[in-house]
Order: structure tokens, then C-alpha cells, then sequence
């Protein structure tokens, strides 16, 4: 299964192999657009990001991720 979603500054995507038991079948990236100039990038508090560059992680970092995500950015129910 392949999967994707495009935003204005991020390139989503989900790659899985349900019958490969083989490291890397089953990944989850995050690339940066170019949404800037290529020469500007995107200043952040803890480093630059340069359009093009890609994080990947596989399947189980990515729930764990999405599990810190959800536990700290739930919306309040106040």
C-alpha cells in the first residue's frame, strides 16, 4: 500500500508491504517542498531544514510518533 499527502511545505508518505518481513518494507517519510528559494530554507529554533530533505522512519517509530503527537497535541475538552 502507498499512500500520500501533499501539503503547501511537506510531502507525506506512507509505503507498506504487508506480506515483506523485510527491514525498511514498511516506511513513513516527511520531506520538505520547496516552498522558499532553495538558497533560503527554514530557520527553526533547533536547526535549518533544506527543501528536499527527507525524514524516514518505519512503521513503528511513525505510531510512535503519532502517539507522543496525539498524547500532547489532543485538543483540551476545557
Amino acid at each position: 500500500m502507498n499512500r500520500s499527502k501533499n501539503t503547501k511545505r511537506f510531502s507525506f508518505k506512507i509505503s507498506t508491504n504487508e506480506t515483506s518481513h523485510q527491514a525498511g518494507a514498511n516506511t513513513v517519510s516527511i520531506s520538505l517542498k520547496e516552498y522558499a528559494p532553495v538558497d533560503r530554507g527554514y530557520a527553526t529554533p533547533v536547526g535549518d531544514f533544506t527543501p528536499g530533505q527527507t525524514v524516514t522512519m518505519t512503521v513503528k517509530e511513525a505510531k510512535a510518533f503519532q502517539l507522543f503527537l496525539n498524547q500532547y497535541l489532543a485538543p483540551s475538552n476545557g
